[in-house]
């Protein structure tokens, strides 16, 4: 039998998988899906909690030190940045250190890393009901995902951006969890449906 992969999972509310059972977050379903393609993967440990920005993530990694060397590592932080309204250079820099980290974690191996965009919580009833202005959140998500990119691309690591999907349908009660804000295994599985080929691709050779 072939080894399990190791997978490390960094993020925040959308990895964590607020409000969805654990077996819907998307990177178990991932790592499953993987698993069905042939590839290995075990079951993800997850670092990840509601409301994380990336400082805090960063905090927590500290504290679960020693993490060890991971052969696949996945990224996903930021929504809490833009909401709390962080400037954009803070973003970029304490990004820059954890993708830093999570290209150190997958052995030094920038092609094991996956980062994916910043979904767009303003097309949720939630942002409505805060009287936030859907456009200026976008354009916020837009600008931290544009220099997340450029980040990735420096580094050599692959980006996947699923904020198109999260604003197609991204309203509509069949995409979201009971608090109207995050998003739901049906949301959550378009989001795999994105990243499984580009995943599959970096993990072939294992």
């Amino acid at each position: 039998m072939s080894r399990r992969l190791a997978y490390l999972a960094l993020g925040d509310s959308y990895t964590i998988g607020e409000g969805v059972d654990g077996t819907d977050r998307w990177p178990m379903q991932l790592a499953a899906r993987l698993h069905a393609a042939g590839i290995p993967v075990a079951e993800p440990r997850i670092i990840a909690q509601t409301g994380w920005t990336t400082d805090a993530l960063a905090a927590a990694m500290d504290a679960a030190e020693p993490l060890g060397e991971w052969n696949f590592v996945s990224l996903l932080i930021g929504v809490n940045n833009q909401y709390r309204g962080r400037a954009l250079v803070n973003y970029i820099d304490e990004f820059t250190g954890l993708l830093q980290r999570a290209i150190a974690l997958a052995g030094g191996h920038a092609e094991r890393v996956l980062v994916l965009s910043i979904p767009d919580w303003g097309v949720t009833p939630f942002a409505r009901q805060e009287l936030r202005s859907p456009r200026r959140i976008a354009q916020e998500i837009d600008t931290y995902n544009a220099a997340a990119q450029t980040v990735c691309a420096t580094h050599n690591v692959a980006f996947v951006d699923i904020t198109g999907i999260s604003r197609d349908a991204g309203n509509t009660l069949q995409m979201l969890v009971e608090d109207r804000l995050h998003p739901s295994l049906a949301q959550y599985t378009r989001w795999v449906d994105a990243v499984l080929p580009v995943a599959k691709g970096l993990l072939a050779a294992s």
